[in-house]
């Protein structure tokens, strides 16, 4: 299809000259011609390129009929960009350019119920009176200042320096630059088709456009721009901390200055981040207001408070988890909500002092994390601690992680009595692979196992994954990033030589940590700016530093941990952890190795690299219309001595699934995600080496009723005080393989998640789901008083639907309205 109409192009500065009478004169059959001319020709080229515009719309029956076309429009020199605005009718000007010649060309949004006003703007040009002072035609400021109207095409909003790139399959980050009030469409349209986006500490905000990150090829990129009306332009995403670094530098403090002035600071009772590290410099200007001149504290006052690392450590976590990769927000203009604090204890002592004896670890680790307590006793936090035993595998239970298993469930010394336990969530970084610069001699990263003491049971373990594949320090921009987008970062080291059924997995969960490149001919690896994340430095001349690795992974890890404690203040510790955990997902990378993997014992090697995936705040903080999620949290007594030792509760949940809702999806593919989480007190040494359940004072399982199981048989399946022999299993019921990991997975950890993946019909008649106890050191190894204790979890369980079409929240929320979720106790 030809992209302009043939009529004979119409010099409209002649039309212009033409014009100069006075209100009585005659208006010249010249200038009727001209005007007829031009006017007839941009219509005929406005209804091709509509037509084209609707010849190019996508048919994928994921998306929603195109409620909008963009057309490229050519304007007479010198007029402005936004002369064909009419936003009441929600015609709008997008991408604007211009050419050596200076003329200005645009995209165009039309409203498909605002082409009629289109068509009559230029008809009554054509047809309409004259006025009485000048005899202009109507319309004549938006008709004449049209030159050629075009088809649309990629290079319409195109406004990036550089070209567009070729490569239409290639996966890059594009710069999707949306109008503010659009930011839905694009991420819906987005998750209809699987694209990934940046979140919003990716996102840049201003006045009129958000400028959201896109994971793409061109292809997709094409399709997006004629799916919807939400794209005002495109670029190549190249927000860089190498612009902060290295182009400005010298320069940072007054882009520091200006994003401490549009934040608003957390008030003194807000949840806080601890960070357990090297002190922090409280001088920053994007800390000090968040970081209280009492809340800094050392595990010897002598050692001061200050960052004593010369790299600048301990500020450089503080930095990420208060506000997270600095890139973006330092770059747009928007207020910046805070709604945690910071806190710092220095447990690594300063030069001049006494190196702490590794046997000691675990002892300073509990004596630190009780010193913010003692101050702000009312304060909720999440503790961050991104110091490992270097090169000491966490294969196996030490001193330091049973420290910290023992920290989380509140069962230290310091802890007082039974009825004053505090729980603790507390991120541990996974450990950092040795960044060997020579490529030849990169190993595996399987070869480096998680550090000591990232193997604690009740810690929340991060790992890290990248999405930073561009290149862009000056002189190194032909390397190539060392991973694709969405896979394990190099940095992360991984569980997976660990013993399965004796360690848990680890990491949980990702978090960004950065990329490292190689070099054209494929013999060095660097570790990159443009491939790190931008946080705060405690030098006072570079107040902007790159940081990188499992330790930048851990400290956005406790950042989501505080921000959630903020917006849910009655969720305990072991709920917010199974809430990052249960919101993360498997990048596209990481879902296709899991689906390229049928056997689940092998799977369990995926889940040692990458853990449950990449957590989301926003998933975790609400549920979509297609994604339920229900939060149980509940007291629950494992044990019981009445004459011998025996297990005492099975807590049954009724999920409010309503049948008729499974029978209307039919075959319709659904997901059922379910997140267990606890923390058991920990039992180290001896057996508990060899045996998970020496070590654990109980264990807790869920079990969701199987196909064709009757919740009598289901009871009687899960729960031996049901059977008339308690011995005695009953009739065996096929194990369900629709769960992506499966039973055999849980042998070992206090967190449990897996997800049950098929045809919502095959749900129908099993909405029954059991938390029971199995056994631990509580039940044969402790005093009575002990076996007979209450302890406490939290489930998660939600069911989404891939078609965002299908609204399940309503009837779910009815049935949970109308049939309560009732917890039964089998004694």
């Amino acid at each position: 299809m030809a992209s302009r109409f043939t009529l004979p192009h119409v010099d409209i500065s002649a039309f212009a000259d033409s014009q100069r009478y006075s209100g009585d004169q005659v208006f010249s059959s010249s200038a009727v011609r001209i005007r007829e001319e031009h006017g007839r020709r941009i219509h005929n080229e406005l209804t091709v390129a509509l037509a084209a515009a609707d010849a190019l719309r996508p048919t994928d029956t994921r998306l929603e009929p195109a409620s909008s076309s963009v057309i490229e429009v050519e304007l007479r020199k010198g007029t402005a960009a936004d002369v064909l605005d009419m936003k009441t009718e929600g015609i709008r000007a997008g991408a604007a350019r211009e050419d050596e010649a200076r003329r200005t060309t645009i995209a165009l949004h039309v409203p498909n119920n605002a082409r009629p006003l289109l068509e009559q703007i230029i008809s009554d040009y054509l047809t309409g009176p004259l006025t009485e002072r000048g005899q202009n035609p109507p319309n004549k400021a938006k008709v004449e200042a049209i030159e050629n109207i075009r088809v649309a095409r990629i290079g319409t909003l195109w406004t990036d320096a550089r070209p567009v790139p070729e490569g239409a399959q290639v996966d890059m980050w594009w710069a999707l630059w949306c109008y503010r009030d659009k930011e839905a469409v694009i991420e819906d349209v987005c998750a209809r088709l699987e694209v990934r986006t940046g979140d919003g500490d990716r996102r840049l905000y201003f006045h009129e456009v958000v400028v959201v990150p896109v994971l793409a090829n061109r292809v997709t990129i094409e399709l997006l721009m004629f799916a919807t009306d939400a794209i005002a332009e495109l670029r190549i995403a190249d927000d860089s901390p190498t612009f902060f670094t290295d182009d400005i530098r010298g320069d940072e403090q007054a882009w520091v200055d200006a994003l401490a002035e549009r934040v608003i600071w957390p008030g003194n009772y807000a949840p806080a981040v601890c960070v357990l590290d090297t002190g922090i410099n409280r001088g920053h200007p994007l800390i000090e207001p968040a970081l209280g001149i009492n809340d800094g504290f050392a595990i010897n006052p002598d050692w001061g408070t200050d960052d004593h690392d010369a790299d600048g450590h301990g500020t450089a976590m503080a930095g990420l988890a208060l506000h997270g990769d600095l890139t973006a927000a330092l770059a747009d203009t928007e207020e910046r909500f805070l709604l945690h604090r910071l806190e710092s204890v220095k447990i690594l002592p300063p030069a001049g002092f006494d190196p702490s004896e590794p046997q000691s670890y675990g002892i300073l680790t509990q004596a630190g994390l009780v010193l913010p307590e003692i101050e702000a006793p009312e304060r909720k936090r999440a503790y961050c601690l991104a110091v490992t035993n270097d090169n000491v595998s966490g294969a196996t239970a030490s001193s330091w992680s049973a420290a910290i298993d023992q920290a989380a469930a509140g069962c230290m010394v310091a802890d007082g009595g039974e009825d004053e336990r505090p729980r603790r969530l507390i991120v541990v970084s996974a450990g950092n692979v040795p960044a060997e610069t020579t490529f030849a001699l990169v190993e595996p990263q399987d070869n480096y196992p998680i550090e000591d003491p990232a193997q604690a049971w009740n810690a929340l373990t991060v790992g890290g994954y990248t999405d930073l594949i561009a290149v862009r320090d000056d002189g190194y921009t032909d390397w190539t990033p060392m991973v694709a987008a969405g896979e394990v970062s190099p940095h992360s080291r991984t569980s997976v030589t660990w013993q399965q059924g004796i360690a848990p997995f680890k990491p949980e969960l990702v978090f960004e940590a950065g990329n490292r490149a190689i070099d054209p001919r494929q013999t060095e690896v660097l570790t990159m700016g443009s491939l790190s994340l931008l946080t705060t430095g405690r030098d006072p001349v570079l107040p902007l530093v790159p940081f990188e690795a499992t330790s930048a992974a851990a400290a956005q890890g406790a950042r989501m941990a505080a921000r959630l404690m903020a917006s849910n203040p009655d969720f305990w510790p072991e709920t917010i952890r199974a809430l990052m955990v249960h919101s993360a997902e498997w990048t596209p990378a990481m879902l296709a190795a899991i689906d390229a993997t049928p056997s689940k014992r092998e799977r369990y090697q995926l889940i040692r690299r990458f853990g449950y995936g990449v957590p989301d705040f926003d998933r975790a903080n609400a549920s979509a219309i297609n994604h339920l999620a229900m939060i149980a949290q509940s007291e629950i007594q494992p044990f019981q001595v009445r004459g011998n030792r025996k297990f005492n509760e099975c807590h049954y949940y009724n999920l409010p699934i309503p049948g008729d809702m499974l029978e209307e999806l039919e075959n319709e593919p659904v997901e059922l995600k379910v997140t267990l989480s606890y923390f058991i007190d920990p039992n180290p040494g001896l057996s508990a080496n060899v045996d998970s359940q020496r070590y654990q004072s109980y264990g807790l399982r869920f079990d969701l009723q199987r196909p064709r199981e009757t919740f009598t048989q289901f009871k009687t399946r899960v729960n031996a005080s049901e059977r008339a022999n308690p011995r005695r299993r009953g009739t065996p019921v096929p194990a369900d393989t629709r769960w992506v990991l499966g039973q055999d997975s849980v042998s070992a950890g206090s967190l449990h998640c897996d997800v049950w993946r098929g045809p919502a019909i095959e749900l129908l008649g099993r909405t029954m789901l059991c938390v029971k106890p199995v056994n631990g050191w509580w039940r044969d190894r402790s005093s009575p008083d002990v076996c007979n204790r209450q302890t406490r979890y939290a489930l998660i369980v939600s069911l989404r639907t891939r078609n965002l079409e299908l609204d399940i929240h309503t009837p779910i929320t009815v049935a949970a309205a109308t049939v309560p979720v009732e917890v039964e106790t089998e004694v």
